[in-house]
């Protein structure tokens, strides 16, 4: 998993797209904890949208 926020947000997002229709499968398959997704999205101002099965910027 890349460690930098934004790679991150673009390489979830993709797999998320391409190959998992949830967080959560995602998670499983590859190995990884969802909180440490999601704390490290939340940190650089993204969050996850379970209804568009994706990670987007916060809106103010």
């Amino acid at each position: 998993m890349p460690k930098d926020p934004n790679v991150l947000f673009s390489y979830i997002n993709m797999k998320l797209r391409d190959t998992y229709p949830s967080l959560d499968e995602l998670c499983a398959s590859e190995g990884c904890k969802r909180e440490d997704i999601e704390k490290i999205l939340h940190s650089a101002g993204f969050f996850y949208d379970e209804s568009s099965n994706r990670f987007a910027a916060k809106q103010s």
